[in-house]
């Protein structure tokens, strides 16, 4: 398939658009040697045609010929089946507005060029992490209608589904977990995202404004506690 290369199969599939060969190269090599299965490439459209392989993770530039990473991201996020793979918008630019946009359709991080391949690993390794927790937990939690199924990874408001990415509902669980202690935005970044360090702590921010907005009136539940954090009162 033109545009199309895969390596060597690992356990943990990442799909990998970048229409730059030696950046392309740089992010594969990188992520192979960390022991994951890598496919490459080289335009938009391309990632749409590999998505029957299920990777777990998406690395997508935002620049791409044949289709924008934007435009990927929307078509991926609409589609049921593809809808909770996370992706990594990466892109030269670093306005903010290319950051929320990138946000708002529902990728779970961003990194802008130039970067360090270690961030790059540690920022893949602590999505990945956070979206293989057990599937064998089987309890609920809930507050004021809205319900989060653990083992389905499922979350309605008065059984109704809504449909949240694989970061947003982490955070909702996280804060429905830990219902009456407020969490810093530190502390979310940390456990939500896996970083040891608070990079942007406006992340947080941006997907606890998503997770609201998908749950509609009954999103009032999670509070902000003013130059400090968010949280779901008992």
């Amino acid at each position: 398939m033109a545009g199309v290369d895969y390596c060597t199969a690992m356990p943990e599939k990442i799909v990998v658009a970048e229409d730059e060969p030696d950046m392309l190269s740089l992010i594969a090599s990188t992520l192979s040697r960390e022991g994951y299965s890598v496919i490459k490439v080289s335009d938009g459209s391309a990632v749409l045609d590999v998505m029957d392989q299920m990777p777990q993770l998406i690395v997508l530039d935002l620049m791409m010929p044949r289709m924008s990473g934007l435009d990927v991201c929307r078509a991926l996020k609409a589609n049921s089946q593809t809808a909770n793979i996370p992706i990594v918008m990466l892109t030269a630019k670093s306005a903010e507005v290319d950051r929320i946009v990138g946000f708002e359709l529902g990728a779970d991080d961003y990194i802008s060029k130039p970067f360090s391949p270690r961030e790059l690993v540690l920022r893949v390794k602590g999505i990945l992490r956070r979206t293989a927790y057990s599937g064998a937990e089987k309890n609920f939690l809930s507050v004021n209608g809205v319900v989060l199924d653990r083992s389905r990874f499922e979350v309605t408001v008065n059984s109704n589904p809504v449909h949240l990415t694989a970061t947003e509902f982490k955070l909702l669980r996280v804060l429905l977990e830990r219902r009456g202690v407020v969490q810093s935005r530190a502390t979310l970044l940390n456990d939500v995202w896996g970083y040891e360090y608070a990079i942007d702590t406006r992340t947080v921010d941006t997907h606890i404004r998503r997770v609201r907005e998908k749950l509609g009136v009954a999103g009032e539940c999670i509070e902000t506690v003013r130059s400090f954090g968010y949280r779901i009162p008992k």
